[in-house]
């Protein structure tokens, strides 16, 4: 039988770039984004159902998920994929909508995507698989909101997986460092060991196949990430006091 995988942020980026690897091995799909020209993109030739909902709005990501479940079935795989990348200061009052809508995206956007499938998946066992990113590790300047928000879903997602265990859903975190996707093409500054969409997704379905608690990719990002971690914090801000800043006032 060929898998059954959900995706949401299909509409560009490493979510379409998932999109594409299941697609390519037979999977039926789920694909979820906000642009419906974006989904109608990736969907290509593939064995796809499209749903144009934001993460962000609970009962859309509730109703796309009883469309799949009704026309495919319970998934096999769920991949929260969707996510917001964006520059932001905490002086800046107009600011703090930006905050909410990151937060509310990459942390938020998990629960709302994973909670309406996990009754159907326990009956049967899956995967849930989460993206966060290196930049939760360590707090970024004038990226409060990103880092946070990661940092949060590397958490969240670590919470859920102990509460599953028993149920044979596996929980998976993957926290990549830089992909060539619309999110980071904006980024004035030089982004060391930065992957292909189509590479990130490779990745991170091995990881998805190998049920992998919590892995950092590429390989070498893992390495820098074990670094950053403990790096004394004299020494990290000294490094990264005037480390370039993402742009503000991006679309969120």
């Amino acid at each position: 039988m060929p898998l059954k995988v959900f995706i949401t942020g299909a509409s560009s980026g490493l979510g379409a770039a998932l999109a594409q690897h299941y697609g390519a091995h037979g999977a039926r799909l789920g694909l979820a984004g906000r642009r419906q020209d974006g989904l109608e993109a990736t969907a290509a030739g593939l064995d796809a159902r499209l749903y144009q909902a934001d993460v962000r709005d609970a009962a859309a990501m509730q109703a796309a998920a009883d469309a799949f479940m009704r026309e495919v079935g319970a998934p096999d795989i769920v991949i929260a994929a969707a996510g917001i990348s964006v520059g932001t200061l905490t002086e800046a009052a107009e600011d703090s909508a930006v905050f909410r809508a990151v937060m509310d995206a990459n942390v938020l956007g998990l629960v709302h995507t994973f909670q309406p499938f996990i009754a159907a998946m326990q009956t049967r066992g899956g995967v849930l698989c989460g993206i966060s990113s290196v930049a939760g590790i360590r707090g970024l300047p004038g990226g409060g909101a990103y880092s946070a928000s990661k940092a949060a879903a590397t958490v969240y997602l670590e919470a859920l997986r102990l509460e599953l265990k028993g149920r044979d859903i596996a929980v998976v975190t993957v926290a990549p460092g830089y992909i060539d996707t619309p999110m980071t093409q904006v980024n004035p500054y030089a982004m060391p060991f930065k992957m292909r969409a189509h590479t990130a997704a490779n990745k991170v379905a091995r990881c998805i196949e190998r049920r992998r608690a919590y892995t950092v990719i590429p390989w070498q990002m893992a390495w820098v990430a074990r670094l950053l971690k403990w790096l004394p914090i004299p020494v990290y801000d000294s490094v990264f006091e005037r480390a370039p800043r993402k742009p503000r006032g991006l679309p969120t």
